[in-house]
């Protein structure tokens, strides 16, 4: 009997051993609020991650609402990211609803410098939320991303901040290459009118004008004196091309191009990327997949180049 007991321990030994490495792996739940933050998920945490993002392609932050899913997703998660800075204005109920010990509800936005922000023309007692178009300030977010994974799961901490480095990186590039690219455009047409305030820190980062017809949030319309007064601005400087936004109404631009001459440039994407997959033609033949942050951002710049140049 115990030669037996022997080979029935080894077996379930040797099972165990060769079970131990699923049986220890638990990817870590984390909800995205935007697919801008979720991509820096997927970068960083991989397949250690089990990731649900709350708003998909077209979808814009400002209105967005809960749905009963989406409570069922932020109740199970283990970690919740979110842009903050009243991006997801409507959101606010909810992350406090589910906000509690063990499960770290982190507006990865906010850690960046007050000094670096912009003001919001919307909320006296806010900032500009649209920090991604600044490839600087946006490796930040980067930093705080990883970090609040690596605190959430200990175990992959070193996993999570060297896959953290390495997307920084990736991300900081930007800065020089959308340089070249503006450098093609004219100095006296290096003005961007969109539909809202969406682009002020690329603006800021890359000398160019910024003219949104309606505030930082698309929860106010644009009047007939704000679109009278930008179709007068665009005639007098000049200015040869528009540009609507993939997650706003097209109504606006399009009447203001038919008021000042201006065409229309192109879509941009501004509160949301676009479909996984989705690949777009750059300038000189390359392709970006606008369903990645680094796809639309190159996108977005080789688009307003080809447009004002």
């Amino acid at each position: 009997m115990k030669p037996i007991r022997r080979h029935l321990r080894a077996l379930l030994v040797g099972a165990l051993l060769f079970l131990a490495p699923s049986l220890s792996f638990a990817a870590l739940r984390v909800v995205a609020s935007t697919a801008q933050i979720a991509d820096i998920v997927s970068h960083v945490g991989g397949d250690r991650v089990e990731l649900k993002v709350l708003m998909g392609p077209g979808v814009d932050p400002h209105l967005y609402k809960a749905t009963a899913r989406d409570v069922i997703d932020l109740q199970r998660a283990d970690l919740i990211l979110y842009n903050g800075l009243h991006l997801e204005g409507r959101l606010a109920e909810a992350f406090a609803r589910v906000d509690k010990p063990g499960r770290p509800v982190i507006a990865v936005a906010e850690s960046i410098p007050e000094e670096r922000l912009l003001a919001s023309s919307d909320y006296d007692d806010s900032y500009d939320p649209h920090v991604w178009f600044d490839p600087a300030l946006w490796v930040l977010v980067v930093d705080a991303t990883a970090e609040a994974m690596a605190q959430a799961d200990p175990e992959n901490a070193t996993f999570f901040r060297e896959n953290g480095a390495s997307y920084r990186a990736e991300v900081e590039a930007l800065q020089e290459w959308a340089e070249r690219r503006i450098e093609m455009i004219p100095a006296e047409h290096r003005v961007l009118v969109t539909s809202h305030d969406a682009y002020n820190y690329f603006g800021r980062a890359f000398g160019i004008e910024v003219v949104g017809v309606q505030g930082v949030s698309t929860a106010t319309e644009a009047g007939m004196a704000d679109i009278t007064a930008t179709a007068d601005l665009i005639k007098r400087q000049g200015i040869p091309a528009i540009f609507i936004e993939s997650s706003v109404s097209p109504d606006t631009i399009r009447r203001i191009s038919a008021d000042s001459g201006a065409v229309v440039g192109g879509e941009l994407f501004s509160d949301a990327l676009g479909s996984p997959g989705d690949l777009r033609e750059g300038i000189g033949g390359g392709t970006y997949d606008v369903g990645t942050y680094i796809g639309v951002f190159k996108y977005n710049v080789d688009v307003i180049a080809r447009a004002l140049k």
